[in-house]
């Protein structure tokens, strides 16, 4: 069985974090814990480790809403930022410092779990994007060396561009590596020789 989602919720206004606290405890089972101080808002949310933060903010400042942003883990965890009011600066600020889910028009009890959902459905997107990104930015690295190894082999042993890949291909099944960590200690040889 699947272990409950644990929320952080951060919220001053002891009322309103109980409407959120009602709200998601009629919509499904999860571990809550609150936070009403922001001071020390960063490290307490390291120690406990949430599944999704939701923050409400009456009208959050620049300063705010970057410290908070911040102190939530938005690229660790799905966060849902709750304000009364915003402009646009405040909105891309948000979405820029990877806030899932912006709500202006504040908390009301009856949009909490659909918001959840949609933010955390929103962060498994991205960070699915992230990984690709990562992946393929690797991959890319990893065939500027294969080349770079190649173009050495061809150019030290005066042979064709595919005999110089079967030739690194070789000596990756031969000992047991792949064959950009192969390409990379020729690189990194030639670089030490030349």
């Amino acid at each position: 069985m699947k272990d409950p989602i644990s929320i952080i919720i951060v919220e001053q206004d002891r009322d309103r974090a109980l409407l959120i606290v009602d709200s998601l405890r009629a919509a499904g089972d999860f571990q809550i814990h609150m936070i009403s101080e922001q001071s020390g808002l960063s490290r307490k949310i390291k120690e406990l480790a949430p599944d999704v933060v939701l923050i409400d903010i009456t009208n959050p400042s620049r300063d705010v809403l970057e410290e908070l942003a911040m102190a939530s883990g938005p690229m660790e965890r799905p966060v849902a930022m709750f304000v009364d009011k915003s402009d646009d600066g405040l909105t891309r600020a948000a979405i820029e410092a990877g806030v899932s889910a912006y709500v202006v028009d504040g908390m009301k009890p009856d949009r909490v779990k659909p918001i959840l959902d949609a933010a955390v459905a929103r962060f498994n997107m991205f960070q699915r994007m992230r990984t690709e990104l990562a992946e393929t930015k690797r991959a890319l690295e990893e065939r500027k060396v294969i080349d770079r190894a190649k173009g050495l082999l061809m150019k030290a042993r005066g042979i064709e561009e595919d005999a110089a890949y079967a030739l690194l291909r070789k000596t990756a099944m031969d000992q047991g590596k792949r064959v950009a960590d192969v390409a990379q200690a020729l690189v990194t040889a030639a670089g030490l020789l030349g």
